[in-house]
Order: C-alpha cells, then structure tokens, then sequence
C-alpha cells in the first residue's frame, strides 16, 4: 500500500527543533506504519544550522514565516520559543490553513485562548504535548485516556531544574545558591534562572493542565506562584527528620467554592510515590473519580524526549488527515461552548496544613506564647520540634507543624508571632500536601 505523505514544516532548529528531525529521520518507517502516512518534512525555517542534524536537500529558510506561507506545507512544528514572534508565526500559519505543532507552554498558557479559536475559525488543529512535561504524554492522558472520570485534584513535579536542586539540597546537604550554579553549568537552568527557581515555568505548564482536567479556559494570571529560592538546608533537613521531603508542586484542586491553582514547595510524606522523584525528573499524579490515582513519569525536558512528544502529536494529525478529520480533539478537551467558567480560589482561602520555621529566644514562656497565638486563630499544632542552642547562643530554631488551616489564618498567625520580642526575623512557611485526596 502507497502511504500519501503528510508535509511537515520546523520552525526553529534548536536542541528540540533538532531532535525531532532526528526521530522524525531516525524512525521514519515505523512512524510512518503507525501514522498510515508519510511523515516527510520539507522546509526548515531557522536563523542557523544545526551540526546537530543532517538536514539534506531539505529545503532551509532563514525568515520562518516562510515556512508558515509555504503553501506544500500541511503542519507547521513550532519550536521558536517566546511568545511574541511565536504568536505571529502560529497565528500566520493558521491563516494559511496550516494545523500546529507546539512545545512552548508559555505561549499555550497566556494566549491558547485566542490561539485556539483562531483555530477553529479556520479548521485547523493546534496540538502541544511536548509543551508540558517534555516525552510524558500527560495531555493525551487528561484529554483521552481519563476522559471518563471527573478529575479532582492533579500535583506534579513539572520543573526539572527546580527539582534538580532540592534532590541535591535534600541528598548532599548543599545550599540553593550553589545547586544552582551547578545546575546552570549542566545547562539545566538558563543565565537568569528565574522562570525555573521562581515557578513561572511551571504555572505555564500547571494552567494548562488545570484547563484540560477541569474543562476551564486558560487562566495564567490567576496562577499563585511561589519559588524555592527562599529554602534553606534547614528546612530540607527539619522536614527530613518530620517525616516529609520538600518538592516544588503545581497543585490543581476543585473544591466547593472553585478551582485552586498554585505553584509553590510543599512538604510531601516521605512514602508518597512524588516525594521519590528526583533529579531532573518530572511526575504528574492525576485523581480521578472512576480511576482513583494515576501517576505520569519520566523526562520531562531534553532534545529527544520532547520531540517524541512533537512526533506524537503529528503522528496523531497525520492519522486524521488520513481520516479526513481535522479537528477530531478540541484543543483543551471540550467545545469552547462547553467550558466551564469556574473561579479561581483566592490563595487566603486554601486550606492545608503548614511547616513553620522561626528563631526564637530559647527562654520560659515562648512556646506556650506561640501556641497561643495559633490557637486565637483556631489552628492546631500537630508537631513541634525545638532543637538546643548552639554553643554560645541564646537563640534557637523552632518548627512546627500544624494541622489544616486557612492561610489567612495563618498569616494573622504569623504576623502576630514575628511581632513578639522573642521572635528574630521572618517565620519561613512550607505548605504541607498529603496527596491523599
């Protein structure tokens, strides 16, 4: 049987533009017998070569929109990164009548909205597995594979480089800033860390999720976002010895007033499947109601594990067009009609319990004043550890545990505590994630 060959266009000849021409080269036969189509790319668009990969008499553009008005071209792969110039190619090759290909989360997150109905406007698909958690195909899973369940809470360790540098804080005792600069020099974390360390990368990705599992339009801005710059070794350690591991989560959970969306550290039990994650390694663990839990492993970065992912989803158009379908999954799961307007839980009304560390005067009367405080604001202690005064110190690490509250009630807490004359500094607060429901 003569396989019609499906012509694909690369925008972008970076590490990812790259290993996807690699795999689409590499397995060109099996990818064609799952496809039933000749995946065959055609042009190139890139400001410069890649020794990388051997592109042949494939036809190379230096202006990318090119490849986006070339009229041979039926899906355009873009892996430019950015949003401005992304926005414009992906929305030009829309116009042209071109389905897309993405792996740029931040461009999904902040503007899928207008991409998606541009899109539909004009008949074409906008697909991006690769754009969350590299080769794990957790879209597929929460668009397809778990489309018979009401999804009820989603975590997951979706920054690579974030999680690199707890595993080494928590494995070697070493401190953030030094992590770092082994991760930047492993080229794990870019010059300016900030998108990473910050959780920004991993709000893109979490904002997409969250539309996916509950059927809600794209909401970037409303995503709490907190960073692990602020840990120390100290709280890697006192969560250690409490029975937890720190991990930087994004956290996507209905409850009765909304749907709660934040990126922040949070102490796991130790035995929880997510708190053994390590390295650059990324997982998602997805809570359905027919399905219970399910966990989603692997690369979650890399030249070759994102283009499987890039591959997968033209494998997945080319099936289509084969078909004669061009659109046969909406982009978020659900007819833009069909999503539901659901608020975002203000960040003071999210409830969980909490990990509190501060210095205090290692005198009578501190710790009965702290508990005290926390009780007027109705939160409970569920373990307290203070440790002896180093040689020649009058002041002493306290931590505590507490059982679920509302962060506004912690912050009133907290405010108080740091005003009493025994209490050096700011009090550091970790939420605490059971995972369990």
């Amino acid at each position: 049987m003569s396989l019609k060959p499906v012509k694909i266009g690369i925008c972008g000849l970076g590490t990812v533009g790259a290993g996807t021409f690699n795999v689409l080269s590499r397995n060109a036969q099996s990818i064609a017998a799952r496809a039933q189509a000749v995946l065959q790319v055609v042009h190139v668009g890139a400001r410069r070569d890649n020794p990388d990969c051997a592109l042949g008499d494939t036809r190379v553009s230096r202006d990318i929109f090119d490849v986006a008005r070339d009229p041979e071209v039926d899906i355009l792969v873009e892996l430019i990164g950015g949003t401005t110039v992304a926005r414009e190619l992906t929305e030009e090759a829309i116009r042209n009548g071109k389905h897309v290909v993405t792996a740029n989360k931040a461009l999904i997150a902040e503007f899928g909205n207008e991409i998606f109905a541009l899109a539909e406007e004009h008949g074409v698909s906008v697909r991006f597995e690769a754009a969350v958690a590299g080769g794990i195909p957790i879209i597929k899973a929460l668009r397809e594979g778990l489309a018979g369940n009401r999804i009820e809470w989603l975590a997951g360790i979706i920054n690579g480089t974030g999680n690199f540098i707890l595993s080494e804080m928590r494995e070697k005792g070493r401190d953030f800033a030094d992590v770092l600069a082994q991760a930047q020099d492993l080229g794990y974390a870019e010059a300016d860390p900030t998108f990473d360390v910050e959780g920004i990368d991993a709000a893109h990705k979490l904002v997409i999720l969250a539309s996916l599992a509950f059927g809600m339009p794209l909401q970037f801005a409303a995503v709490y976002t907190e960073g692990i710059s602020r840990l120390t070794t100290q709280d890697v350690d006192y969560a250690e010895e409490l029975g937890y591991r720190i991990k930087h989560l994004g956290v996507a959970k209905q409850n009765g007033d909304g749907v709660e969306l934040r990126v922040h550290p949070t102490l796991i039990p130790e035995q929880r499947l997510l708190a053994n994650v390590n390295g650059v390694m990324n997982a998602v663990l997805v809570e359905g109601d027919a399905v219970g839990p399910t966990l989603y492993y692997g690369a979650g970065a890399g030249a070759e594990p994102t283009a499987s992912a890039v591959v997968a989803d033209l494998v997945d158009l080319a099936r289509d067009l084969a078909a004669g379908q061009s659109n046969r999954v909406p982009a978020l799961g659900f007819a833009r009609e069909q999503l539901r307007d659901l608020p975002v839980v203000p960040m003071a009304q999210v409830v969980t319990p909490w990990y509190l560390r501060m210095e205090a005067e290692d005198k009578p009367g501190v710790l009965s004043a702290v508990a005290s405080l926390f009780s007027e604001q109705g939160i409970s202690i569920e373990a307290l550890i203070q440790k002896a005064p180093a040689e020649g110190e009058t002041r002493v690490p306290l931590i505590v545990l507490t059982n679920r509250a509302a962060q506004g009630s912690v912050d009133a807490a907290v405010q108080a505590i740091e005003a009493l004359d025994s209490i050096t500094g700011e009090i550091t607060r970790i939420r605490v994630e059971a995972l369990d429901g």
